[in-house]
């Protein structure tokens, strides 16, 4: 890899050629190909990019991808040039031309390289014929009738190249691209201003096609109910999305499906067209022998029509041989969540399903989450092993949705697969292209090379494509059309690096492309088995077909098949290694099972991988709800989803098999959650636990957490083991989940004695947190704390409140017409050491309140706390009697030996601030975070002497004093000295607290963030 200064040199003399010879390059015989051979690769050579994959890497890991392999008839079908960072993730694309192309001004370029990066959803990309260079914004859709200059954020030409020669290197070199310069460009430049992505234009587009379908077949097929037309019109979507992508991709001929629309009937045509793919594909896409609807389907010729022209060139802005299937997902994902449904007119409607409409909503999860989440699964189970020992690794999402998870792990199997017998095959290459070698040497690495599952030029062959979807990859949903889009995305999946002449060569040999995945992808109800039903004499109608009750054992025999396992634990250690070689242990168990046929029994059988992204907060019938608690541990209250989930996650597995979730951190700590953690500490080693940013899902604010877990057998004791712990902001953005703000390991034998998983402290932390509580009261030992007042509610109070009550507000005002009418506190009105109410909020106390309480409650004495805290409590000593509202909280002392303004000092202390907000699990970037009174009432509050109850009373008469003189100053300089004589108090309170506590320096600088 060049330095810049070297890398400065090299373009210099690319520069300085092109220009001696400028006008012969700008001849049209100086073509394409050439100039990317003399100028452009030269150019990205010296920027750091290996060009022609010089270090050997697998497909799945060049940097640089040349993607002008794939033509129908005269035009390319892929961008030039794909640059990706290792792994290869895609950054950007660069589009080549000769130089006779007018790149500043032509429409068609800038539209085709702008088109390539929109569909495979890249922020930027580049447009160059070496004399030009031009950056586009690619976040915004593409239009044909775009200029040149829309979305063009960077132009420069040759001449430039050493002027802007840093915005060149910082921006689209390796070495800058890897310590983030090109995220730091993308994220920042203030020109670029996108609109729509890809996935939510597509979900535009499958929505609008979804409407048309429905609409026409509906009118034209009377006879159909609200499911055959949800199912046709599925099924239609999903063939003619597949035939398209299979066109630009070149699998088949461009324009195929175009040559449909002639004769009278188009759809004829089009069912013919779907019938010879059934030959080609073997998908159970195309199956007509299980689909007997779409047969006899009558759609207008203007539909079909429609639909058509809106997937090719010029009318789709989509170019699908770059269309990921990741990317198909996501927009699919949406689209599940709505249905087709008839009105008594039999006309067709498109709405939410109500339980998306009760969840708020579809999320699809982020590609990086899943690709982390399979990494430390998958990558975990694979370690070491060989791809025979492989093909018994059993991979399940239990709610696969559009499969995102599932194409994550037959992605992650597929490059483990490219790069195991990539050294392999690069040797024998070696061996069979060199002289050094021996004809028969020669010979006998040819004739190994083709026993490797691998292409000529080094691709994983169909056939071992086909074998490990089949053998690793399962699923099931509870939605039928989740399931065909599972199955749609993992046979796209599949078909990925084929060509028209690589089909051609297998059915040649009568075999087709893709493999039927009805044994992997089930649809049924994963938490309710087929015993759903027993007991019950008067089914409701239809209910089978909305709770659909599902039996793993049968759905997956392959998954749930009795095995021999030894009695004695020490022939269990030697035959059945769960995590590495089972088919080897299991061939010595069969070998020594004749022999010692009493010293094995029982069987172990399950998934080796549970993934995925279970829903959470699902409504259920009373009947579920009865059934879930009778099922499962986890079942309290009123039965939460994706606790259920990992329940069932822990029986599905097999002993020594991981769980891996994205899910609510309500799991945490919460006190209906707290059966899960029991039975995860109970039934399994839990590994990692990583907190994630309230935005990972867009369009929706909810707090996340990856669980990963490895299952053990039930026992009465917790099981010894660290758990990471990975911490993220919860406002940051990511795009990764390798770097967290925080990363550490707690014992997993500290949260079972706690009963909470707490992800706010590390070990020194939490030994700081247990010193603090150490020794010391409960709040609640000798204090009373009480909610405010709710004043107005329609329909409570004695009499009722009515909307009159509520609007015109009788009870509450700002003036004080009698004695009847006492203060009233709102949160705004309290801050630390501090009353802000200046005689501007009365209340009428009674019966006709909404929530009233019990006036003795407000009576005197008393300390007032806010709900919503800062770095600190926000709490105010108040001495007479005052009501408050629901945003302050109410404390009253009933034991003398506690003064009041003691309390006050330690309550207001950074100490305690601290403690709240590690022991409740509250981040450094919560804004408003809340605090609850039962909260309050666990604080550890130490025994206070004499002599420091009189220091810290003392200290909080001056705050109170000095506060006051701070409201009523308005001179800046006598504000100043206000300002510093409370900081300075402040300050002698946070330290005698200190001192109450017992904390060393150290421990103080753990508080004060030293």
């Amino acid at each position: 890899m060049f330095t810049k200064e070297e890398a400065l040199s090299q373009i210099a003399a690319l520069v300085e050629s092109f220009h001696e010879q400028l006008a012969s390059y700008k001849k049209s015989e100086y073509n394409e190909t050439l100039t990317r051979k003399d100028f452009i690769d030269p150019f990205f050579t010296a920027l750091g990019w290996d060009m022609n994959n010089s270090a050997g890497n697998a497909e799945a890991y060049r940097e640089v991808i040349h993607e002008d392999k794939i033509k129908i008839g005269s035009a390319t079908k892929a961008p030039d040039y794909s640059f990706r960072l290792p792994g290869g993730k895609r950054l950007f694309f660069v589009e080549a031309k000769k130089p006779s192309v007018h790149v500043k001004d032509e429409i068609l370029p800038a539209y085709q390289v702008r088109r390539y990066a929109w569909s495979a959803k890249l922020p930027v990309s580049i447009l160059t014929d070496f004399e030009e260079f031009a950056v586009y914004d690619c976040k915004r859709k593409p239009n044909i009738t775009d200029k040149a200059g829309t979305s063009r954020i960077k132009y420069i030409t040759y001449k430039d190249y050493l002027t802007e020669f840093d915005f060149i290197w910082n921006n689209f070199s390796k070495e800058k691209v890897l310590k983030g310069g090109f995220d730091k460009y993308v994220n920042s430049d203030s020109n670029k201003k996108g609109t729509s992505t890809v996935d939510k234009e597509f979900l535009v587009s499958l929505d609008e096609w979804r409407k048309e379908l429905a609409q026409n077949i509906a009118l034209r097929n009377t006879q159909l109910n609200e499911d055959d037309i949800n199912f046709a019109v599925q099924q239609t979507l999903d063939r003619l999305i597949f035939l398209r992508i299979a066109e630009d991709r070149g699998v088949e001929e461009y324009g195929r499906l175009t040559k449909s629309l002639t004769g009278d009937v188009y759809y004829q045509n089009l069912f013919k067209y779907f019938k010879e793919a059934d030959s080609k594909y073997n998908s159970g896409l195309f199956d007509f022998k299980k689909d007997t609807l779409s047969a006899g389907l009558v759609l207008d010729n203007k539909t079909i029509k429609k639909i058509l022209n809106e997937l090719y060139y010029p009318a789709s802005p989509y170019e699908f041989s770059v269309l990921s299937v990741e990317i198909l997902g996501s927009a699919y994902e949406q689209f599940l969540g709505k249905q087709i449904r008839l009105t008594p007119a039999h006309k067709a409607v498109i709405e939410e399903k109500p339980e998306v409409r009760k969840a708020g909503g579809v999320y699809y999860t982020p590609e990086y989450i899943v690709e982390y989440i399979v990494k430390n699964t998958g990558g975990k189970l694979t370690e070491g092993l060989n791809p025979k020992q492989i093909e018994a690794i059993k991979i399940v999402d239990p709610a696969c949705g559009s499969g995102s998870f599932l194409i994550g792990a037959y992605q992650y199997l597929l490059n483990f697969h490219q790069e195991y017998y990539k050294p392999k095959f690069e040797e024998l290459s070696t061996i069979a292209a060199s002289n050094e070698y021996n004809t028969k040497q020669r010979n006998d690495a040819i004739k190994e090379k083709k026993l490797l599952p691998l292409t000529p030029d080094g691709h994983l062959t169909t056939s071992l494509k086909k074998q490990i979807l089949l053998n690793n990859i399962f699923g099931v949903d509870i939605d039928a059309q989740a399931v065909e889009v599972t199955k749609l995305s993992l046979m796209l999946k599949c078909m990925e690096g084929e060509t028209r002449s690589s089909i051609n060569a297998q059915m040649t040999f009568g075999e087709r492309i893709l493999p039927t995945l009805d044994d992997n992808i089930k649809c049924g109800n994963s938490l309710i088995g087929v015993d759903f039903f027993d007991g019950m004499l008067d089914l409701e109608p239809g209910i089978e077909k909305k709770v659909k009750p599902f039996s793993w054992e049968n759905a997956f025999p392959k998954v749930f098949r009795v095995k021999k396992q030894p009695k004695n634990q020490d022939l269990f250690n030697q035959y059945y290694k769960v995590k590495k070689l089972e088919k080897d242990a299991n061939d010595l168990i069969e070998k020594y099972t004749a022999s010692e046929p009493e010293a094995f029994y029982g069987k172990i059988v399950g998934f080796d991988i549970i993934i995925g992204n279970p829903p959470y907060g699902a409504f259920f019938s009373p009947d579920e709800i009865n059934y879930f608690k009778n099922k499962f541990r986890t079942a309290v209250w009123r039965g939460e989803s994706y606790l259920m989930f990992i329940e069932q996650g822990l029986k599905l597995l097999k002993p020594g098999g991981l769980l891996s979730y994205i899910i609510p951190d309500t799991l945490l700590n919460l006190k209906f959650t707290q059966p899960a953690r029991e039975m995860l500490l109970r039934n399994s080693v839990l590994q990692e636990i990583v907190g994630l940013p309230s935005n990972v899902f867009s369009g929706a604010t909810v707090d996340t957490i990856i669980l990963r877990t490895e299952k053990t057998e039930y026992t009465n004791k917790f099981h010894q083991s660290n758990v990471w712990i990975k911490m993220f902001g919860k406002k940051q953005v990511i795009q990764s989940v390798e770097s967290p703000q925080k990363e550490f390991y707690i014992k997993a034998k500290d949260w079972f004695e706690q009963d909470t998983f707490n992800l706010q402290m590390d070990n020194t932390e939490k030994a700081l947190v247990i010193k603090i509580e150490l020794g010391k009261k409960k709040l609640d030992e000798f204090g009373l704390m009480y909610s405010g007042i709710k004043s107005y509610e329609v329909g409570k109070g004695n009499p009722a409140q009515t909307k009159r009550t509520r609007d015109e507000k009788p009870f509450t005002s700002v003036h004080r017409t009698d004695q009847n009418w006492l203060p009233f506190y709102d949160g705004k009105h309290i801050g630390r050491y501090e009353l802000f109410w200046k005689n501007n909020n009365w209340i009428k106390y009674g019966d006709w309140l909404a929530a009233p309480r019990k006036p003795e409650n407000f009576k005197d004495e008393k300390i007032l706390i806010r709900k919503i805290t800062g770095k600190t409590l926000i709490a105010t000593f108040i001495p007479e009697t005052a009501y408050c509202n629901t945003l302050l909280h109410v404390l009253k002392l009933n034991d003398k030996s506690y003064s009041y303004k003691s309390i006050l000092a330690i309550l207001n202390a950074s100490l305690i601030g601290w403690y709240f907000r590690k022991k409740f699990q509250i981040g450094d970037d919560d804004t408003f975070p809340q605090i609850m009174i039962r909260d309050i009432l666990q604080f550890p509050i130490p025994v206070i002497d004499k002599k420091k109850d009189e220091q810290l009373n003392k200290l909080v008469n001056t705050l109170l004093q000095l506060q006051k003189e701070k409201q009523q100053t308005t001179l800046p300089d006598k504000l100043k000295q206000l300002e510093t004589r409370i900081q300075y108090t402040d300050d002698i309170i946070n330290k005698l607290v200190y001192e109450l506590y017992g904390l060393s320096e150290a421990e103080i600088g753990i508080v004060e963030g030293v």
